[in-house]
């Protein structure tokens, strides 16, 4: 079974880093909360998480006489956890693990980028991103199919580019190549190679230069076989002789028949090597012919290849290049036909998702607007415009409603979220514009509009309610926990009304330990958090724990249902 995308955040432990000596937190599906008193550590727990995630290594964060911090991350995944570990010395050492394997800072950023999202006051996030937007509002209008389709076109149109600058050559560089590429082609043909021939002709040619030796050996064989007394002579003379012994006494017949024999033999072999001694090439002219034909093969492959079947490739590959130089105008009008086509395609793509994206900024924008309204900003704060992008002057473009317009695999059209949120004020790029307080509630605005398209499984908000007061808190909370049901949702908050909302509430604070100080973690049950609302509303008292259980019933009742956690 192949192992399952890694999801949530399940567990968090960090060791001496800062004022932590030694943490571990379990993280809950849903809204977790943390709170504290300032400079407990909260933030820094975020900062851990960061750490674990492939943020810049800051060896002052290492604790007072600790050689190094330890962050560990474990990550929902089938069949076991996702295992992150970043340690941090202070030599300024850093390394990383995935999984107990060795990986770098940048495989480990990588890795989980898509796992987590951060936003806080100093975290200017993806949202500001150009190209991050447009793919938010892709996401939200589902318009994968239309994008796909835009970019399958922009890929045809650049494959043709491709080919049709690669028949960009200069006419005099052309003529040149053409004309070398037929004076290989047309050698090469002419030499009628085939392959192996050489190897033949070297054999042939070091049997030639023992000819002479074959020869006068191949001379002595025949004169001991037919010279005057010779072999077959001899065995001739004894034949006749068994053969009319063999008339007085019937015992010589079998002598009579192997004399035949012999005699049959030494014929054959005679033969044999009068046969041999015709092939032997003394004929010197054949020979030169030979060298000449074996010092032809050897220049060519000094020119074109290392043996036959090489020269042979060359020169079809020569004779093909210059086919093709010389239908050069041709397949370049042909290109150039076809990059109008396939233009035309782009822009009719292009067009489709365009108008797709014009009509999803729309909801886009009316959702998210209704969210923010909810967190204090104006009606009308938010707005998302889709304009398209003016082609240079040199800059390849298709043609819309009479415009030149610039173009990529994602369309022609630039997506710019754009925000007001003072009244009166006019609307301005998110980028722009927007503090990092607001920042975070705008993404947060988006985030729960988006919550479905968005796969990010944990998503951070540090310090999500600066410049918010307790009457938007409770928005804010609601806000946050709806969020929570699509995504695991962290939040460091100082408000009380977002607190109440939590799914599970951590409670970060410092003792005193050994003469040390450190920072502690605790999940809090429901008088737990009483009493923790309480000390946020600014008091220990009964008036105060009253309120704190006020809020957290006004919480429990809009959700439906108890608080389940501790």
């Amino acid at each position: 079974m192949s192992e399952a995308r890694p999801g949530r955040l399940l567990e968090l432990s960090v060791t001496d880093l800062a004022l932590i000596d030694r943490l571990r937190l379990e993280l809950q599906p849903g809204l977790n909360v943390l709170t504290g008193e300032t400079g407990a550590g909260k933030s820094l727990l975020i900062d851990a998480l960061g750490l674990a995630l492939g943020a810049r290594a800051d060896t002052s964060l290492v604790r007072h006489g600790a050689e190094a911090a330890r962050v560990e991350a474990l990550f929902d995944r089938l069949p076991e956890p996702l295992i992150v570990v970043r340690e941090v010395a202070t030599s300024g050492r850093s390394t990383a693990r995935l999984d107990d394997a060795a990986v770098t800072t940048a495989r480990l950023a990588e890795t989980t980028a898509p796992l987590v999202e951060f936003h806080g006051q100093h975290e200017q996030s993806r949202l500001v991103d150009a190209r991050w937007q447009r793919d938010l509002l892709d996401a939200f209008g589902g318009h994968g199919d239309a994008r796909a389709a835009v970019a399958a076109a922009v890929g045809r149109w650049r494959e043709n580019r491709t080919l049709l600058a690669a028949l960009a050559i200069d006419p005099r560089e052309a003529a040149r190549r053409l004309e070398l590429l037929e004076h290989e082609a047309a050698e090469i043909a002419a030499a009628h190679l085939r392959v192996g021939e050489a190897d033949e002709i070297r054999g042939r040619l070091g049997a030639a230069k023992q000819g002479a030796t074959i020869a006068r050996g191949g001379a002595a064989i025949r004169e001991a076989l037919d010279g005057d007394g010779g072999a077959r002579a001899a065995a001739g003379e004894a034949l006749r002789e068994a053969r009319a012994l063999a008339r007085l006494d019937p015992r010589f017949e079998a002598v009579e028949a192997r004399l035949l024999g012999a005699d049959a033999e030494l014929d054959d072999i005679a033969s044999e090597v009068r046969t041999l001694l015709d092939a032997v090439e003394l004929d010197t002219s054949a020979l030169e012919a030979l060298e000449e034909r074996l010092g032809t093969i050897y220049a060519l492959e000094r020119r074109y290849g290392d043996d036959e079947a090489a020269i042979i490739a060359h020169g079809e590959r020569a004779a093909e290049e210059a086919d093709r130089l010389r239908n050069l105008e041709t397949e370049r009008a042909a290109r150039l036909r076809d990059e109008a086509v396939l233009l035309v395609e782009v822009a009719t793509a292009a067009e489709v998702l365009g108008t797709l994206r014009r009509a999803a900024a729309s909801r886009l924008a009316d959702g998210v607007d209704e969210v923010l309204r909810g967190l204090g900003f104006p009606a009308g704060a938010f707005g998302v415009d889709v304009g398209r992008r003016i082609a240079a002057k040199d800059e390849p473009a298709i043609e819309l409603d009479g415009d030149a317009l610039a173009f990529d695999a994602s369309g022609a059209d630039d997506v710019v979220f754009r925000f007001a949120p003072n009244p009166g004020e006019p609307a301005r790029p998110l980028a722009k514009i927007a503090s990092g307080g607001e920042l975070s509630r705008v993404a947060l605005a988006v985030k729960q509009v988006l919550a479905q398209a968005d796969e990010t499984p944990t998503l951070v908000f540090d310090e999500i309610d600066a410049g918010i007061g307790g009457r938007l808190g409770d928005s804010l909370g609601r806000s946050l926990w709806t969020l929570g049901r699509a995504h695991q949702v962290l939040v460091v908050t100082h408000l009380p009304q977002v607190a109440a909302h939590a799914d599970a509430h951590f409670r970060i604070s410092k003792r005193q330990r050994d003469g040390r100080t450190v920072t502690e973690v605790d999940l809090l049950d429901r008088e737990g958090r009483i009493v923790e609302l309480g000390a946020m509303l600014g008091a220990a008292d009964g008036a105060a724990l009253a309120a704190a259980r006020e809020l957290l019933d006004v919480a429990e009742a809009w959700r439906g249902k108890p608080v389940l956690a501790g």
